[in-house]
């Protein structure tokens, strides 16, 4: 890929687009050019309503005997016409807002997101959202219908980064909520005690669902440059602030995180969880030709 394909991937570039359908269709269409699009055709459930007929439907979705009622062409949508079901779980609490770079760890999630959401309906799949701090902000179930892109990116487009993290909590709580197997990308830079966070993970494995995480960490968080004496504030508990010299704790900081990293990456892998690790330089098309690979 040349440099000028991968700007279409840049996440500084994508901040500057006015709105996330411009970027994810950005993103997907870029990634996609080459691919051939899915062969996958997914199976009917439940009939859910019709809708009139628009150029590029395909034929064999025509309602023939409302063509004779009605003298109009009608084609049936169902409730689950997809083989695959995908719950994309976004992190908004307020660590979430960190950047050192210009785009901060919650405006890469939401690229990303809306770009999985894009890609995934697209595919004729079903797609929905859950957006969560230390509690549920937004659950949108998933379906697979024309126009749902617009619900899901309405209300990542209304959320900001809030609030305290929980996110052990909350994946128990949307495993508790989820009628029907299927698959769950969790984003978020999972800033929490890691036996909680792994404990949901595992919760959501043992009820038959596929999962995937893409950790998301700024550079500055994976590295500590920063020179002098620097006050750390806590994002999401103010009245916690340690001034410190990152040269005297810099070694030791980043054996601590990337214990931390491998530690997650270890037991996604004995659980069988794909897990990425994505600082937020990283072009956009890494995670969703992850997600492609997966889903191939």
């Amino acid at each position: 890929m040349t440099n000028g394909e991968r700007s279409y991937f840049d996440p500084l570039i994508l901040a500057r687009l006015s709105n996330l359908y411009l970027k994810a269709r950005w993103v997907v269409e870029g990634i996609m050019s080459g691919i051939h699009r899915s062969r996958s055709k997914g199976f009917s459930v439940e009939f859910e309503e019709h809708r009139e007929y628009s150029p590029g439907d395909e034929i064999r979705r025509i309602d023939w005997k409302a063509l004779g009622k009605f003298d109009r062409y009608f084609i049936k949508e169902y409730e689950d016409e997809t083989n695959l079901r995908a719950y994309l779980l976004l992190d908004t609490s307020a660590s979430m807002d960190y950047a050192s770079n210009g785009v901060t760890k919650f405006d890469y999630g939401c690229i990303l997101v809306a770009s999985l959401a894009y890609l995934i309906l697209k595919q004729q799949d079903a797609a929905g959202l859950v957006t969560f701090s230390n509690r549920i902000e937004s659950f949108i179930p998933p379906k697979a219908r024309r126009g749902y892109l617009m619900e899901i990116l309405r209300a990542l487009e209304g959320q900001r980064p809030a609030g305290e993290t929980d996110v052990g909590q909350i994946l128990l709580e949307i495993a508790g909520k989820m009628k029907r197997r299927g698959l769950v990308i969790l984003v978020s830079d999972l800033l929490d005690e890691p036996d909680a966070i792994l404990k949901g993970l595992r919760l959501f494995r043992f009820k038959g669902n596929d999962v995937i995480v893409f950790h998301l960490l700024d550079a500055a968080e994976l590295d500590l440059p920063f020179d002098g004496n620097v006050l750390f504030e806590d994002m999401e508990e103010t009245s916690l602030k340690v001034t410190a010299d990152p040269q005297a704790i810099r070694k030791t900081y980043r054996k601590v995180v990337e214990e931390f990293v491998d530690h997650v990456r270890k037991e996604c892998r004995e659980n069988s969880i794909d897990y990425q690790l994505l600082p937020t330089s990283t072009p956009l098309d890494h995670a969703l030709v992850s997600y492609l690979g997966w889903r191939g």
